[in-house]
């Protein structure tokens, strides 16, 4: 097979005055700054047509291209795994993504991928970077993401999602009686002790805005829609946390089980055993790679959050008169 064909793109302005390897490890999440440093310093990066070091400074604006290898993909193998194809066509996919499923192949979870149900369903993608995949759903995240079937449109919905003109938007229930909605403006990066989680930092982070707005409030908990303005690891959890409205059912962000008082026994269960995040990524629009004209999909909530939210809404009920 012949040597994938470099990533282009552009960079995008804010990352003025930082250093090319951050500037990289920002733009090209699905790659480590190790992995990056490694490739710049043998040349697989070029900066307007020359090599650069890590450390040299960017002024924005510069042409990048990066021979991104993806060695570690020879191991992915295609597996008959059912896929939720909301759409499809020579360029994209998008996929309505169950809770449950990890996106990527990694230690622990070799198989049973959204990856490897992706290569069984069109082997080409082996050919594209990531198999195609330009944003990640954390396991336990249901809803819509997007695959490339191309470089071309790889190029294209990358270069978007930098220029922040991807619609991405979820809903979710959050612990807590939210008033009115808002934004959270609140740098995020890897925990400094716990360096599986992500954190609200207060210098080193990078940018990230979320901003959500309330859908239906309930005795003790609140239904919201998300828009995403940055897209870091983990942000619609670590935000809404940070903001003390941690998600229900979320068991690295969400803290301890809190109970509205006198609990029915259905609520009670309901709460106690939703054992993933409440988080639905619910719509998502781009422009389309091939023709440029703007394409957006919607994915109904699935059945454990609608459960969730009809629970609540009958205990609503319940109190009213109370």
């Amino acid at each position: 097979m012949s040597d994938p064909q470099p990533l282009q793109f552009e960079i995008p302005p804010h990352l003025a005055g930082q250093r090319l390897d951050q500037a990289l490890a920002e733009l090209l999440p699905d790659y480590s700054r190790a992995r990056l440093q490694l490739w710049i310093k043998a040349g697989k990066v070029q900066i307007d047509g020359e090599t650069r070091r890590p450390r040299d400074k960017l002024r924005g604006g510069e042409q990048v291209a990066v021979q991104a290898e993806n060695e570690a993909q020879v191991t992915w193998e295609a597996e008959d795994i059912p896929l939720d194809i909301v759409y499809e066509d020579e360029s994209i996919m998008v996929i309505n993504k169950p809770a449950g499923m990890v996106v990527h192949p990694a230690t622990g979870n070799y198989t049973g991928t959204l990856v490897n149900a992706l290569l069984h369903h069109d082997a080409s993608l082996k050919d594209v970077p990531r198999a195609g995949i330009i944003h990640r759903l954390d396991k336990d995240t249901s809803g819509l993401l997007v695959v490339a079937r191309t470089l071309v449109a790889h190029n294209s919905l990358i270069k978007q999602l930098q220029a922040r003109t991807v619609k991405r938007e979820y809903e979710a229930v959050v612990t807590g009686l939210m008033t009115a909605g808002g934004t959270v403006k609140a740098a995020m990066g890897r925990h400094p002790v716990h360096r599986t989680r992500m954190a609200v930092l207060t210098r080193g982070g990078k940018e990230a805005v979320t901003h959500y707005r309330v859908l239906e409030r309930y005795r003790a908990h609140t239904h919201i829609r998300v828009r995403l303005e940055t897209g870091r690891t983990h942000q619609i959890r670590v935000h809404m946390a940070h903001i003390r409205y941690p998600l229900v059912g979320d068991p690295v962000y969400g803290g301890r089980l809190r109970l509205p008082p006198q609990s029915s026994e259905v609520l009670t269960e309901t709460l106690r055993h939703f054992n993933r995040q409440a988080l639905h990524a619910a719509q998502l629009g781009f422009d389309h790679p091939q023709n440029g004209q703007p394409v957006e999909w919607t994915a109904p909530l699935p059945a454990d959050m609608r459960n969730l939210l009809a629970v609540l809404a009958e205990d609503l009920a319940e109190h009213a008169d109370a």
